[in-house]
């Protein structure tokens, strides 16, 4: 098997996301150049970083914070786009290892579990996999939280966020998530997690779901923030 692993990375070997160079090894999704430039927030050291502030007077959120920043046009725009458009779940899975290692010693290490955004059934098999709960899976690697794919579900299919205005956003997700059957939300603190931010209209919309439910408070986790 070592030997088959050796002949396919000789041929086909794995490049980093951002700059296209060959990884080592050692290396996952971003070479070691790439992984140090990547343009991190630092937000969860700031109670009230602009990610929190997206929420005031909107939703009653715990902590918010974005890994990194996400600029159109940069190297590190690539990670989201082939993470929910070209079959790339590891980036999702990889970057969120990296984003929960910094976060060992930060309040969202003390939630109960990760919650992602949910998919439309519909979504889910055109993409083939949750790009939320690939995000949620490695912020679990490296948090030890469990991850919950089943008390948030959405509900009614919904357009395109793209070049919606904010209120077209929140119009578009209001009342489309809803709580399952047999959920285990109550009286725990969830992290929602979802891959990138924007106007904070489909995460608003999830976390007033929640807040539904007895004793709920919630956090918000996104890759990055655009």
């Amino acid at each position: 098997m070592q030997l088959i692993d050796d002949f396919l990375q000789f041929f086909y070997p794995d490049l980093c996301v951002a700059c296209g160079q060959i990884l080592n090894k050692q290396e996952k999704v971003l070479c070691a150049q790439c992984f140090f430039h990547l343009p991190r927030t630092e937000f969860h050291k700031d109670h009230e970083n602009p990610v929190s502030q997206l929420f005031w007077g909107r939703v009653r959120i715990e902590s918010a914070a974005a890994f990194f920043y996400f600029n159109k046009g940069s190297a590190y725009q690539h990670l989201i786009h082939k993470l929910k458009y070209n079959s790339r779940a590891d980036i999702g899975i990889e970057l969120g290892k990296m984003f929960g290692a910094e976060l060992r010693k930060s309040i969202f290490a003390q939630a109960d579990l990760i919650v992602p955004v949910p998919l439309h059934p519909k979504k889910m098999r055109i993409r083939g996999y949750n790009q939320s709960e690939k995000i949620a899976q490695g912020l679990s690697a490296t948090l030890n939280l469990p991850v919950n794919t089943t008390s948030l579900i959405k509900g009614e299919s919904t357009q395109t966020q793209t070049r919606k205005s904010r209120f077209e956003r929140f119009q578009n997700v209001e009342g489309k998530f809803l709580i399952g059957k047999d959920h285990c939300l109550e009286g725990k603190h969830i992290i929602l997690a979802d891959d990138v931010v924007t106007t904070g209209s489909t995460l608003e919309s999830c976390a007033l779901t929640i807040l539904e439910v007895k004793g709920t408070k919630v956090s918000i986790l996104t890759l990055a923030v655009a």
